[in-house]
């Protein structure tokens, strides 16, 4: 996997040696074609995190979408900062890096609130809604956003990791493909984003995810003794071979 040149290999193992967080800079090099310098990246990480509060009307237009699916919440929310951008239909180059740059900043916010509402009208939790930090990663003011501070530190390098890995897919898969047709009309950016945003949460693409996540509750309680590798190839042999779990 290479972006604008560069092996994604080398790019997360040097993110890892050093010990930092990566994925603003993978967005530079993928929104620029060539990765930033330190005064660049510093303005880059400012911009995104001055990015990151959303407007008031987009917060209660998602306490208003409550429900338990959060991507339909996230295109609809997408679809609602057209309404507030002056230039919400210009084409050029540099509105679209600047649209681009806003999409980047606000998605974990929104993803974030939604999922805060999700427990609190679904699961019956209290609702918190926390404000991004200035100086926090994406991936850190992401999880500081949904869990407060119960994470740690690697679950945000895992997160920032994951992030990286997942920045750009070339145009062959359904999501990137559907946003390049939509956006080949020369239609609004938030309108092609948000068609992108409709196909990934379908089950055979994005949405496969949820069922990954239910496989692994699964695995929890089928599996006694995780030290076991022999437990473990048996019972993952037997599910390939559609003898457990659900067998599809």
């Amino acid at each position: 996997l290479f972006y604008r040149g560069y092996d994604v290999d080398d790019l997360a193992h040097a993110i890892i040696k050093e010990k930092r967080f990566g994925f603003e800079e993978i967005a530079y090099l993928l929104l620029s074609g060539r990765l930033p310098d330190k005064e660049e990246l510093s303005s880059f990480r400012e911009l995104i995190n001055d990015n990151m509060p959303l407007e008031q009307k987009t917060k209660m237009n998602i306490i208003e979408l409550e429900g338990n699916n959060i991507m339909n919440i996230l295109a609809r929310s997408v679809l609602e900062m057209y309404r507030f951008d002056p230039d919400a239909d210009d084409t050029s180059r540099d509105n679209l890096m600047r649209q681009s740059i806003e999409l980047i900043a606000k998605f974990p916010t929104i993803i974030a609130y939604a999922y805060n509402i999700y427990r609190h009208s679904v699961q019956g939790r209290s609702l918190h809604i926390r404000h991004p930090r200035e100086n926090l990663s994406i991936a850190e003011n992401f999880l500081y956003m949904m869990k407060h501070e119960n994470y740690s530190e690697l679950d945000a390098r895992m997160l920032d990791l994951l992030l990286i890995i997942q920045a750009e897919h070339g145009g062959g898969n359904n999501s990137t493909f559907t946003v390049r047709v939509t956006s080949s009309t020369r239609t609004d950016t938030y309108s092609s984003i948000a068609a992108g945003i409709g196909s990934l949460k379908g089950p055979l693409h994005g949405g496969a995810n949820i069922k990954v996540i239910n496989m692994f509750h699964h695995l929890k309680e089928a599996i006694k003794d995780w030290g076991n590798v022999t437990e473990l190839d048996t019972y993952l042999k037997r599910m390939l071979n559609k003898e457990a779990y659900d067998k599809t």
